[in-house]
């Protein structure tokens, strides 16, 4: 492991992509003999729902080019002129493209890690009331049988004194 970026998790930034992204191109820039990467992978979590998430593995570099000499279902290919060069475009937007993938990457992480935070709150605050109604039961379960005994005890008593009274007639 190259490089380590933590403590924006919670809420990236563009200007945190940015910086994980800087240092991958240059990474990726480096040729391999001299402690370069060939490939970029991502690998997060996708949000799906408040109850799904995914994690999936991305490559973004290299890209996948495919060439082809078919003609698309819209029509033909329309041509392109690009100033100052396809590759001049190509080395100005690359940077954008990694840095943008990066940043989708950390606010899919980022919601799925709230999604599961919140749904683990939901659980516990769930659990949390069933179990003060199985203890209130259980409490007033406990006092009944209090009250029951003390009134027993009672009746008992006056049973006993009536009794003593009774006898002594």
């Amino acid at each position: 492991m190259d490089g380590e970026w933590s403590g924006f998790s919670d809420s990236p930034t563009y200007a945190d992509a940015k910086q994980v992204a800087d240092a991958l191109i240059e990474a990726f820039l480096t040729p391999t003999e001299d402690g370069g990467v060939d490939e970029i992978h991502i690998v997060s979590t996708e949000f799906v729902s408040m109850l799904t998430q995914k994690p999936v593995a991305k490559r973004i570099l290299p890209l996948d080019v495919e060439e082809t000499t078919e003609e698309p279902p819209g029509g033909p290919f329309p041509l392109y002129e690009f100033e100052p060069s396809a590759e001049g475009v190509l080395d100005a937007l690359l940077p954008r493209y990694v840095e943008s993938r990066i940043y989708n990457a950390l606010l899919q992480s980022a919601a799925s890690e709230h999604a599961a935070r919140r749904r683990a709150m939901k659980s516990a605050t769930d659990n949390a009331e069933e179990l003060i109604k199985q203890l209130s039961r259980l409490a007033n379960a406990a006092r009944q049988a209090e009250i029951t005994q003390e009134i027993s005890e009672i009746v008992g008593g006056a049973n006993a004194l009536a009794d003593a009274t009774a006898g002594s007639e």
